[in-house]
This record gives structure tokens, C-alpha cells and sequence, in this order.
């Protein structure tokens, strides 16, 4: 599938995804992307969070593509059974594990339990090996579980500006072979 051909929805995660990110970025590069945009990016809310990307997806008029980030993964797989038909792929980078209260900090807690079911649509999610917020051991679990493709990105952090993630090019080249695997 052609960029072109789908509706893009970023998802960002909690505190939003800043002008450097490599969301924003992917934002003003593709045509038929827009990010979902939440009341609050700094005090999550699981229902508010879900119910705006259900509200987006449901808008959409082509092909549903989903680019979540962090937190915003955890959005995408809460929101998934309420709207799996209309989305073709998720693209799913730098997951929480919102169930480890260690690891995530408190305002993210409120989107666990992270659901564990298979996402039942084509899902690759990208994980880092020194990733302060989820393991790569339990990154590797919930691809398992979700029947998602695991991609390592290796030793990059959290996959964002801090880590030194604001183009991203890896994940562009990524991404376009994500899409290219879309029917």
C-alpha cells in the first residue's frame, strides 16, 4: 500500500510529540497524515485518550494506518476492538509497560493493565534494548502476545528527541516497508 492511499493517524504518547519529533516530522512529510490530538497530553486519561483516537479513525476515509508512539501505543491497543475493522495497520514504537509502576511514570499507570490479546490486524512494533520505560524481554512478550512483527532498534532509548531520535531515518526506511507490506 501506497502512503497516499491511507489515512496516517499519529498517535503520540504522554506530553505529546514536540516539533523535533520524529512524529511531528512524519507529520508535515506525508500528505495524508494527521496527528490525533488530545485535551490533556500531560495528565492521561485511558477513556478520554481512546475515545478521541476511536473518534478519529471513525472519521477517516481511507485505509486507517496507525503510528503510535510510547503511551499512545498503549492507547492504540485499548482502542483497537472498538474499531479494528476500519484500521489496516499499526505501526508501534517504544511501548510502555504501563503495568510495571517502576518503569512508567504514575500519570501513565492509568492505562493499565496493558490488554494482551492479539491485536488481530498487521502490526509491527519497534522496540529499543535499553528502553527506560519497557524491557526488551517484555516488549519481546507482548509482540507474542499481540502476534505483532518485533523489530530490535537495538541500544536507542526511548526512540525520541532525548535519545536523539528526531528524523529517525531508520524508521522512516521502516515505515516504508511496513506500508509496503499492507495489502
Amino acid at each position: 500500500m501506497k502512503i497516499a492511499e491511507a489515512d496516517i493517524l499519529i498517535v503520540p504518547g504522554w506530553g505529546g510529540s514536540g516539533p523535533q519529533h520524529w512524529q511531528s516530522r512524519w507529520i508535515e512529510r506525508f500528505s495524508t497524515a494527521r496527528r490525533v490530538e488530545q485535551d490533556d497530553w500531560d495528565t492521561p486519561n485511558l477513556a478520554d485518550w481512546t475515545g478521541k483516537l476511536v473518534d478519529e479513525v471513525r472519521s477517516c476515509t481511507r485505509p486507517v494506518v496507525l503510528v503510535a508512539h510510547s503511551l499512545g501505543v498503549a492507547a492504540v491497543v485499548h482502542a483497537l476492538p472498538q474499531v479494528r475493522p476500519l484500521v489496516r495497520g499499526a505501526f508501534l514504537v517504544a511501548a510502555p509497560d504501563v503495568d510495571d509502576s517502576a518503569r512508567v511514570p504514575a500519570p501513565c499507570r492509568a492505562f493499565a493493565p496493558l490488554p494482551t490479546a492479539p491485536l488481530g490486524i498487521h502490526a509491527w512494533q519497534i522496540a529499543s534494548r535499553d528502553d527506560p520505560y519497557c524491557s526488551f524481554e517484555r516488549a519481546d512478550q507482548l509482540s507474542r502476545l499481540w502476534e505483532t512483527t518485533l523489530l530490535d532498534a537495538g541500544a536507542a532509548g526511548h526512540i525520541n528527541t532525548a535519545s536523539g531520535h528526531g528524523p529517525w531515518p531508520e524508521g522512516m526506511m521502516s515505515f516504508a516497508h511496513f506500508m509496503a507490506a499492507l495489502k
